[in-house]
Order: structure tokens, then sequence, then C-alpha cells
């Protein structure tokens, strides 16, 4: 079994410094040097495998090593390398004020240098694992999260007599369109921006407020009368009121685009839509996304009171409400990829 030695960068103008140090620590760790504050960057920048520890001298040529510390700390892959100062002892406290985890002073020492060096290395990678476990155990709970959602919502599909096969054709049409919409560059800084999973897996929830509308409205085969509909408008108010029940943070990303989509998904480009009369980019990206795929999807699925159309008439009737309903760059990307919309509904439906 290979064994693997962490890595040391030395970062000294004075030659003498650099190869006393590389004779204490060679034992034991892989030594890399640097003469300079820029040299130390530049390699530090360029390397795909990144030191352990830092053995930073503090007056150098070019950058002193107040300064790499400082660009270190701006820079998130460099930012938790921990840095033993070589110091004088008027100069230690400069130093640790800047953000240095240690520091060993000249003359050297070589017990000093090696217990702080294994002391500092040590700590880096208790950190690194510790942050791997938090990691872990967020991603754990958000998917647990996300599929307790998921079931929420395909309970909602089943109660109005329409298979849990909605919300999936939602989601997958989802994925395509806004894959199409970063293939056109459209609204391209707002999506990347974003994180585009969390969105996608967000859009199954669009209906869930659903759950408030009654049985005698929601199943109803035939066309609703004015009050009826305007209880079944109350949906979207009411999803928007169950994500924020559930949101524990302000910062909970999965759940913001969740309440987006459900409070707005019926919006209209025109300002005509419900809840709240939103118009053209007031309307959250996700639910202009969303409210084009909805009413795809149920322009091409069978329901209680209705019988599916052939995708081309879709096709029209989504065309035709461009610049009104939906968002007309939308659209315009989705004619490119209604080929793929119409080959996921038909994939899905054979499941």
């Amino acid at each position: 079994m290979l064994n693997i030695k962490n890595k040391v960068l030395i970062v000294d103008d004075m030659e003498i410094n650099r190869l006393v140090l590389s004779q204490i620590l060679s034992d034991t760790y892989d030594i890399e040097e640097a003469e300079d504050g820029k040299e130390a960057i530049t390699k530090l920048m360029n390397s795909d495998v990144k030191p352990d520890l830092l053995l930073l001298d503090i007056v150098m040529p070019q950058m002193n090593g107040l300064e790499v510390i400082e660009y270190m700390k701006s820079e998130p892959s460099l930012s938790n390398i921990p840095v033993i100062l070589i110091t004088s002892a008027d100069q230690e406290k400069e130093g640790l004020s800047t953000g240095a985890d240690d520091y060993v002073a000249k003359p050297f020492d070589a017990e000093i240098v090696k217990l702080r060096a294994s002391h500092q290395i040590e700590l880096y990678q208790y950190r690194n694992e510790l942050e791997k476990l938090v990691d872990q155990k967020a991603n754990e709970l958000i998917e647990t999260k996300e599929v307790f959602l998921d079931v929420m919502a395909n309970l909602i599909e089943h109660r109005s007599l329409e298979s849990g096969e909605h919300v999936k054709r939602t989601k997958e049409l989802s994925r395509i369109l806004i894959q199409q919409l970063i293939y056109d560059n459209m609204y391209l800084e707002e999506l990347l921006s974003a994180d585009l999973r969390t969105l996608i897996n967000a859009v199954p929830l669009h209906d869930i407020g659903k759950i408030g509308i009654p049985d005698n409205i929601l199943l109803k085969p035939g066309r609703l009368t004015a009050d009826e509909f305007d209880i079944m408008k109350t949906h979207s108010a009411i999803g928007g009121e169950v994500i924020q029940s559930m949101a524990l943070s302000k910062d909970d990303e999965y759940l913001k685009h969740a309440y987006d989509i459900c409070r707005y998904h019926h919006e209209r480009w025109d300002g005509n839509g419900y809840p709240c009369g939103l118009s053209g980019t007031e309307i959250p990206l996700s639910a202009r996304v969303v409210a084009v795929v909805d009413v795809y999807d149920a322009l091409v699925s069978e329901r209680c009171y209705k019988m599916p159309l052939p995708h081309s008439e879709a096709m029209e009737i989504l065309e035709e409400s461009s610049g009104s309903h939906f968002d007309p760059a939308l659209i315009k990307s989705l004619k490119k990829v209604e080929n793929e919309f119409f080959e996921c509904v038909k994939s899905i439906n054979k499941e």
C-alpha cells in the first residue's frame, strides 16, 4: 500500500532557511519551495494537489508573507490551508493577527518545528474530515426532505385522480427547457447563479396547495363555475403557505424555489394571472418555466374533465399564448426542443 506523504510548501527568500527547514521536515513530508510570495501564490494556484501546510517568511521581496496570507484568505481553495510563520519574536503578533495559525522563531529548533508542523497538519485534516461529515449529513437531510416532499406531491396528484406521472413529467420537462435556455444564452446569469439541481427538484411541489381544495371542486368532472374556479385558484397561495411553514431558515434554497413555483406558476406574462397579478420578469423565472411545462402537460394528458390533445395542437396553443400567458423567450426555446418534450411525455407514460 502506498504511503502518501503530506506536502509542505516552504516560502522564504533566504536559501539557507529553506535548506534547514527542508532537512528538518523532508523525512516526514514532501517538500516544495518558493523563494518569494509571488512564486508561492503561483505554485498554490497552479497545483492540482494543494499543500497541507505553508511555512512562510514575513519579510520577502516582491510579495511579503502577510500579503500572501491576505491573498490566501480571499481565495476559497486556499483559505483553509494552515500557515506557520517563519519569524522573529517581534513579528509574531502581527503575523498571527493577520490569520497565520502558528509561528516558528529563528534560529530553528528542529523538534519544535516538527511538532508544530505535525500539529497544524493534524488539525487541518481533522477540519477537512469534519467538513466532509457535516456536508454528508446536510446532503442526507436534504435528500430525506426532497423524498418526503415528492411523496406529498404524488399524494396530491393521486387525490386529484391524476397519476404521479404528472410530477415526473413536469420535472423532466422543466429540466429540458432550462437546459435549452442555457444553450440559447437566455437568462444565463440568473440560471447559473441558481442551484439548478435544487430548482428542478422543487418542481414536483407546484400543485401541493391543492391539499386545501375541497373534493367536490378538485374532482369535479365538468367545467367549474366562476365561484368554484375562484376557490380552485387559491391553491397557489395555499401552496406558498405550506412551503413557508416548512422553512427552517431563510437560506433554504430548495424551499425558496418551491415557494416561488407554488405561489407564482399561475401568474401570466401580461399580468392577468393569479394570485398577485405579477407581470413580465416580476414573476420568478422558476415559476415562468413551470407555467409553460404545466400547461403543456395538462394539454397533452387525459384529465377527469378532458381528453388529451395531440402534441401539435398543444404547441399551437402555447405559441398563440406567447407574450400574453407565457414568457416569449421560453416559448422560443421550447420550440427548439418540442420533439424532446413529446418523447419525454411518451416515455414516462410507458413506465
